[in-house]
């Protein structure tokens, strides 16, 4: 049994390896890139619009609300970022009824890859939002002891959040395996769809912890201070 997609290799080029890892991040995110093209060619400011458009603004409008109600803030400078996370986890376990597909969340690499993005990403919109100087502050608050804490709390947080991917995209994989191996006749449809339900779940459990991470960062204690 494989237990991650980097170990099955599907064909080479030269001395290059191509794993299920590599090939299928790609394919999704070729597959985003022609549905997000076909989706919007045809966008109206109408009152009459497209089903897929609707969904797309349904979806978008979800993610800003999350993206609202989590950091108390606009959603416009998070949105691509967040949302972007989200539909790449989100469709990466959907399709994963796909025969012969190996969900590429089930690799620690793509996992660890996820979670350094949101790593930097926590920096680059505190210093947006609040300043190099003020941003690098809150690292020595409320004292300088807790300058090595906190940054272990921040590379802490990034491999816990790697691994929480890994390990709840794996888990209910195979967990599934083994119920349907148990009982192979034994509904099996119906646990095709409570693994694409735990796929959904846990990428909008990690779409909200990025954005807790982001809101964490975009928010000095002095700010927090002032508005209470």
């Amino acid at each position: 049994m494989n237990i991650s997609p980097d170990e099955i290799i599907l064909f080479q080029i030269g001395s290059i390896a191509i794993t299920a890892n590599i090939f299928f991040t790609w394919m999704v995110m070729l597959f985003l890139v022609l549905v997000s093209a076909l989706i919007t060619r045809k966008i109206s400011i109408s009152s009459k619009i497209s089903m897929w458009q609707n969904f797309l603004e349904t979806l978008i409008s979800y993610i800003q609300e999350q993206i609202r109600d989590i950091t108390d803030q606009k959603s416009d400078p998070y949105l691509p970022f967040i949302g972007s996370l989200f539909i790449f986890v989100s469709v990466s376990n959907f399709l994963s009824f796909v025969p012969g597909y190996h969900p590429p969340t089930g690799s620690l690499y793509t996992t660890s890859a996820l979670a350094i993005c949101v790593f930097f990403a926590v920096p680059v919109y505190g210093i947006q939002k609040l300043g190099l100087s003020e941003y690098l502050r809150n690292y020595i608050k409320p004292s300088v002891i807790m300058l090595p804490f906190n940054i272990i709390s921040e590379i802490s947080r990034t491999l816990a959040l790697s691994v929480r991917l890994f390990g709840n995209v794996m888990s209910g994989t195979m967990i599934i395996g083994i119920l349907l191996s148990v009982a192979p006749f034994f509904l099996p449809a119906v646990m095709n769809i409570l693994e694409l339900l735990i796929g959904q779940i846990q990428a909008y459990i990690i779409a909200v912890l990025s954005t807790v991470y982001i809101a964490s960062g975009t928010r000095s204690k002095k700010i927090t201070q002032e508005e209470s």
